[in-house]
């Protein structure tokens, strides 16, 4: 039984892929004989079209290629010789440097929203992931809705609840988008000057992100990763000892593809004495931890009331800590020593530090230095499993995540109320919850599938004052979705006033504490217009 939908083309269409594709039919392949730059901007293409990464080439791509000498490209030439370099250099002697020299496109499509968490897992990645705010979820695919149907389930006596269920999520979602965009149209008519395209751009993008919270972490998404050789190595053992079926499934797809570009950096993973036992001790430490904390947090045990974002802990002296580490590369003195004389400082010589080293920040994309990364910072989240799966992708930092399940609640956008649909809204978080309570015994891994994106789920950040900077400003842009926008000015908030670090607080000077926007992509899409009008 496979749950992949496959594509179909034309014998031309075909005889094109073949080419730069390593196959045809699966949802998870690796591009070859493109250049780098036709692969970057395909991926970037990637994460706002709903189209399939070999549709999307076809349709807008192929044309820019001269692909009239390409018949006789075949992706093996030269592997030969660098196996035999690589067999002796990284599987014999065990250098595993040169698994970075290597790296590898990789699509992977129709995954599930659990298992994007999984693949985005790595700091030594780069990934582009299907936006809510771009794809309509009402659009089927192969006559389906797109939702992971898992076989485990699917065989088993609660398969036709399952899949009947996930239809009326995906089914309200479908009857309330139109609903939704006629309300917004209503509360925000179009502004002379704004083509129809960029309006109905901003409106749709409103409506969607009103009514992700319906989609269940099944939905299904695409995502485009670029590793290297040792990157994927580890994401694959990591992969190989997850408790969900879906991942240990998709492990194996990956492997066959990424074989077929960089054989010999992922000859290790399914060795006894070396892939297969680490991902066994990384199986069985999971296991264990799971029964000693329920055994000292049995299930009875509720969970205290605490605010949404918490900062959990921080360094008292780190301002003063930061200072030392900015001062340090333009003295030839030890760091104990400046930092003696940087505790005899005013606060006003200390704020005077900083923001010299900060200078004008042009933009937010003008980062000041690594000294930045002396501080660090705890925080503990309750947020919509929509916003932590835009914070999640942050690489930097450390986040640790707990089970997705109903039991925290979930947030109903205000727009959803005001447009009428709240019974339609909280009908369907009924129905993601029984969903789940029907499954959790039998295939707890597997319950989460049914949990919609609008409940909370509990997740920590560590991070230092640089990445802070980074995903502060980002997350709180007004083109951001509302509900990590509240987390990041949290955030912020906490910084400034709770641990009490104003000078690094200050230095973040993009982040908007505005009110949500009327239409969060309007500036947005009337720039993208703009440099559209001008090339």
């Amino acid at each position: 039984m496979t749950v992949y939908v496959a594509e179909e083309f034309t014998p031309e269409e075909a005889d094109i892929l073949r080419r730069y594709f390593t196959n045809l039919d699966g949802p998870v392949f690796a591009l070859v004989n493109l250049p780098e730059v036709v692969k970057g901007a395909l991926f970037a293409r990637y994460s706002r079209s709903p189209k399939s990464l070999r549709r999307l080439f076809l349709d807008e791509f192929v044309n820019e290629l001269d692909i009239s000498g390409d018949a006789s490209i075949d992706a093996t030439v030269g592997l030969r010789r660098a196996e035999e370099l690589y067999d002796r250099v990284f599987f014999e002697y065990g250098d595993d440097s040169v698994a970075q020299l290597g790296g590898v496109h990789l699509a992977c499509e129709q995954a599930s929203n659990l298992l994007t968490k999984v693949l985005e897992w790595g700091r030594l990645m780069s990934y582009l992931e299907q936006s809510t705010r771009y794809i309509a979820y009402d659009v089927r695919i192969g006559g389906r809705y797109r939702f992971y149907r898992p076989p485990e389930i699917l065989m088993s006596s609660l398969g036709t609840r399952y899949v009947g269920d996930m239809d009326r999520l995906f089914d309200t979602y479908a009857e309330l988008v139109p609903q939704l965009q006629d309300f917004f149209r209503e509360q925000f008519p179009k502004q002379d000057g704004d083509s129809d395209f960029i309006y109905r751009q901003a409106v749709r993008a409103k409506a969607f992100d009103a009514l992700r919270g319906i989609l269940p972490a099944a939905s299904l998404s695409n995502v485009g990763i670029y590793g290297t050789g040792q990157a994927y190595e580890m994401l694959l053992l990591r992969m190989r000892a997850h408790a969900l079926p879906e991942a240990r499934d998709y492990a194996d797809l990956m492997l066959t593809e990424l074989r077929k570009v960089i054989p010999s950096f992922l000859k290790r993973v399914d060795l006894d004495d070396r892939g297969v036992a680490w991902s066994r001790y990384l199986e069985t430490t999971r296991n264990r931890m799971e029964e000693l904390a329920q055994r000292l947090f049995p299930a009875e045990v509720a969970p205290e009331h605490v605010p949404a974002v918490q900062l959990v802990d921080h360094d008292p002296d780190a301002e003063v800590k930061l200072v030392t580490a900015m001062l340090s590369p333009y003295t030839r003195l030890p760091e104990r020593q400046i930092e003696r004389r940087v505790r005899e400082m005013s606060v006003e010589e200390r704020v005077a530090v900083i923001r010299t080293y900060t200078g004008h920040r042009g933009n937010r994309r003008h980062k000041p230095g690594r000294a930045f990364e002396r501080p660090s910072y705890r925080f503990e989240i309750l947020a919509d499993y929509g916003a932590f799966r835009d914070l999640q992708r942050h690489r930097m930092l450390t986040i640790e995540w707990q089970q997705l399940t109903p039991r925290h609640g979930y947030a109903r956008p205000q727009a959803v109320d005001l447009a009428g649909a709240a019974d339609a809204f909280d009908a369907a978080m009924a129905r993601s919850a029984a969903l789940y309570d029907a499954l959790a015994e039998r295939f707890p891994a597997e319950a989460s599938y049914a949990v919609s994106l609008a409940y909370n789920v509990r997740f920590t950040m560590q991070i230092n004052a640089r990445e802070a900077m980074h995903l502060i400003e980002l997350r709180s842009t007004p083109q951001g979705h509302p509900a990590y926008r509240l987390v990041a000015q949290e955030m912020h908030r906490l910084l400034a006033e709770e641990a009490g670090h104003r000078a690094i607080a200050e230095a973040m000077s993009f982040v908007d504490h505005a009110a949500e926007p009327e239409l969060e992509r309007l500036d947005a899409e009337r720039r993208a217009e703009a440099r559209r009008n001008r090339a």
